[in-house]
C-alpha cells in the first residue's frame, strides 16, 4: 500500500467492529468508527474517508438511506455489509451507488481483500494515460485528463468504479463488449461470475447520461453478450 488509506466503518455491531479495527489497522489502514448513519455521515464529512464499510440494518438512519445520502455529497467508494442470500438487497445497494457488497457472515480477509481491490483500481483509473479528450458524441464528452464527464456543458458526477467502466467503454467505442470481458477489466477476474455488476452499473451511467434511459444513445445492450458504446462523431 502506497499510502495510508483511511476507512471509516459504520455499524451498530460493536463486537464486529473491534474486530475490523484490529484487523484492518494491522493490514496498514487507518481506522475511523461510527455505530449508526447519523454519526457516520457526520465522520464522513469531517474525515473525508478513501472508503466506507456501511452496513444496511442499523438504528437512527439504516444503511439505505446513509448510501443515498452519501452519494447526494460524495463519490467515495462504499461497501454495503448486507444479509447472506438476500438478493434484493444485494441489488438494492448497487442501485442505491454502493461500489461493492460482502454478505454475512463473512471472513475479515474476504473484506480486506475487496477493499484493496476497491482502492487498487480507484488508484490504477486516476494514474492511467489516456489521451485528454477521450470520447465526444452529441453533447457527451468525456474529458480523462481532468477527469471529468459533461453532458451539454453540464458535469456529472461519477463514482471511481463508474468512471472506470464508462471510461473503457468509451475506450473501446463501437467495440461489442461481453460481461465477462467488462468484469475483468474493470472490476478484476476475481468478479468474472458477477453479471450483475454490468447490468446494475450500465443502468447507473444511463441515467446520468443517458436523456432517455429507457432508450440508450450512448451505451448499448448486446443482448446475450454484453455493451457496446457508440462510436464518436
Amino acid at each position: 500500500m502506497s499510502h495510508k488509506a483511511r476507512l471509516l466503518l459504520v455499524d451498530d455491531d460493536a463486537t464486529l467492529i473491534k474486530a475490523l479495527e484490529i484487523y484492518l489497522s494491522r493490514a496498514g489502514y487507518e481506522i475511523h468508527s461510527a455505530a449508526n448513519g447519523v454519526e457516520g455521515l457526520r465522520k464522513l464529512f469531517d474525515l473525508r474517508p478513501d472508503l466506507v464499510v456501511l452496513d444496511v440494518m442499523m438504528p437512527q438512519l439504516d444503511g439505505w438511506e446513509t448510501c443515498q445520502r452519501i452519494r447526494d455529497m460524495s463519490t467515495v467508494p462504499i461497501i454495503m455489509l448486507t444479509a447472506r442470500g438476500q438478493e434484493s438487497e444485494r441489488v438494492k445497494g448497487l442501485e442505491l451507488g454502493a461500489d461493492d457488497y460482502v454478505a454475512k457472515p463473512f471472513s475479515l480477509k474476504e473484506l480486506e481483500a475487496r477493499i484493496e481491490a476497491i482502492l487498487r483500481r480507484t488508484r490504477g483509473s486516476e494514474s492511467m494515460q489516456r489521451p485528454k479528450v477521450l470520447y465526444m458524441s452529441d453533447g457527451l464528452v468525456i474529458d480523462s485528463e481532468a477527469w471529468e464527464v459533461r453532458r451539454k456543458g453540464e458535469r456529472i458526477e461519477l463514482t471511481s468504479t463508474e468512471a472506470r467502466l464508462l471510461f473503457y467503454l468509451a475506450e473501446n467505442a463501437g467495440r461489442v463488449l461481453s460481461h465477462r470481458q467488462i468484469l475483468t477489466e474493470v472490476w478484476g477476474p476475481e468478479y468474472i461470475d458477477n453479471l450483475d455488476y454490468t447490468k446494475l452499473f450500465v443502468w447507473r451511467l444511463r441515467q446520468k447520461i443517458e436523456d432517455d434511459p429507457s432508450r440508450p444513445r450512448y451505451i448499448l445492450t448486446e443482448r446475450g453478450i454484453g455493451y457496446r458504446m457508440t462510436p464518436q462523431e
